[in-house]
């Protein structure tokens, strides 16, 4: 089982392995940037094979970097959607020091002009060249977000000249929150993403557990098994056979503690 938690990249890409390894987690996430904000450390290529060396020692799986939240590249402001393909155009290569992984984003705010533009940066962005497998998530809808529904995602994907650098990032909450029951339907939910998407585009899961009722588009995680999803049908989603293999990335309301009792409980749970 492939499991760990978003970890701080503060402290360099070998530190966020050896906390990976304290909390019992063979993958991580980590904000390829401050979220908040857009600045990014120089990269130390010694510091990368540290890392990657490890990962080669304890078996990692695929690790599943995140984008800043400021990133909106289908923004109503020409400034910071200007902003955010440089910072999209940046991350793309600075991934390709930890090649073969993968880089998650939210696909923006802005309905449906916000696809096409969506779709337009990504094809100024990817590169024949590149590694790295970049993942559109699973939104809640709130407001105006692009993603609350397969068939959005499936917009984009077709837009997208490099299809084949595309993948999605299923946020367990997030399909809750937006009307998809994985509680009591998960069989017909990912039916249904295998009809519009496919299930061969389906890469990693952030795993996490919802305060909203179905439906409610709030985008709100709690901690497993403590919200409206439940301990059982998270045992069903972590046990699935389409599921089973991805990386499991934790965005649950937790401190280090937490985590390693979550992942060990997870992992018992397999």
């Amino acid at each position: 089982m492939y499991i760990g938690s978003h970890i701080s990249a503060s402290k360099g890409f070998e530190a966020m392995g050896k906390q990976a390894l304290k909390l019992g987690a063979n993958t991580f996430a980590f904000f390829t940037r401050n979220p908040r904000g857009g600045k990014a450390k120089e990269i130390d290529p010694a510091d990368v094979d540290k890392l990657l060396a490890l990962m080669e020692e304890h078996h990692f799986g695929k690790l599943v970097a995140h984008a800043p939240y400021t990133m909106n590249l289908c923004a109503a402001k020409e400034n910071v959607r200007n902003f955010s393909m440089e910072m999209f155009q940046d991350d793309l290569k600075r991934m390709d020091y930890l090649p073969g992984n993968y880089y998650n984003f939210h696909p923006g705010q802005g309905a449906e002009q916000g696809i096409e533009m969506i779709a337009e940066a990504l094809n100024g962005a990817l590169f024949e060249e590149q590694t790295t497998t970049v993942l559109l998530e699973t939104m809640a809808g709130k407001g105006s977000e692009v993603g609350r529904s397969f068939e959005e995602l499936r917009r984009i994907i077709d837009l997208v000249d490099l299809d084949d650098k595309l993948g999605v990032c299923l946020d367990t909450c997030h399909i809750w929150d937006g009307g998809y029951d994985v509680v009591d339907h998960l069989d017909d939910v990912l039916n249904e993403f295998d009809q519009v998407i496919g299930l061969d585009r389906l890469k990693a899961i952030h795993l996490n557990d919802s305060m909203n009722p179905l439906g409610a588009h709030k985008d709100r995680h709690e901690k497993i098994g403590q919200g409206h999803l439940g301990l059982e049908a998270i045992t069903r989603i972590i046990n699935h056979p389409a599921l089973k293999e991805l990386p499991f990335i934790l965005e649950t309301p937790n401190d280090d503690e937490g985590y390693t009792n979550e992942i060990a409980m997870l992992r018992k749970l397999r």
